[in-house]
């Protein structure tokens, strides 16, 4: 039997307004940062509450811009493996966060979010839904599941490839198209 392994890396289609923010981010941060530092030298030779109050502002911008200005420039990436499916977000190609793995098998629906079936089951109760794509306009499809009686759908954003790969691993009548 072959080996099938396949992984994609779904990016942003235009992502010009990422970028510029990202950008400006990076200029606010800094300026945020030596504006702390010059201020803190005047808070410590002449306290007042308004300069600490404005040092404190500054600072936690700075370092709040820092630990996020790398989620302006997330990807998403799908690894499968012998019906095995793997799902992390990157960010700015340096942080990488697991986000799980699926057994294909395993799934009670998959297809292509456009199709009649999603809209069932989009508006089942009690769904938790996670959103793994980044172009709303790309070719989504969805794998509804349950795990431990809670009902939940994954929306994703993969190739004709990938979507061919999962097909041959999904169980008889799972794929509603």
């Amino acid at each position: 039997m072959m080996d099938h392994f396949h992984e994609e890396v779904v990016v942003k289609k235009n992502r010009l307004f990422n970028d510029v923010l990202y950008m400006l981010a990076n200029v606010v941060m800094v300026i945020c940062a030596l504006l702390t530092f010059m201020t803190l030298s005047t808070l410590l030779s002449n306290f007042n509450f308004v300069i600490l109050a404005f040092v404190l502002i500054n600072g936690a911008i700075a370092f709040l811009l820092f630990l996020y200005r790398d989620r302006l420039r997330t990807e998403y990436e799908y690894t499968f493996t012998n019906g095995d499916l793997d799902f992390a977000k990157v960010f700015n190609n340096q942080k990488r966060k697991t986000l799980g793995t699926m057994r294909v098998k395993n799934v009670d629906a998959f297809g292509p979010v456009n199709s009649e079936g999603f809209r069932k089951i989009i508006n089942m109760p009690d769904l938790k839904r996670r959103n793994w794509f980044l172009n709303r306009d790309g070719n989504l499809y969805y794998f509804y599941y349950q795990k431990e009686n809670a009902k939940n759908v994954i929306v994703l954003e993969p190739t004709d490839e990938l979507v061919d790969l999962i097909k041959k691993y999904l169980p008889m009548g799972v794929y509603r198209a």
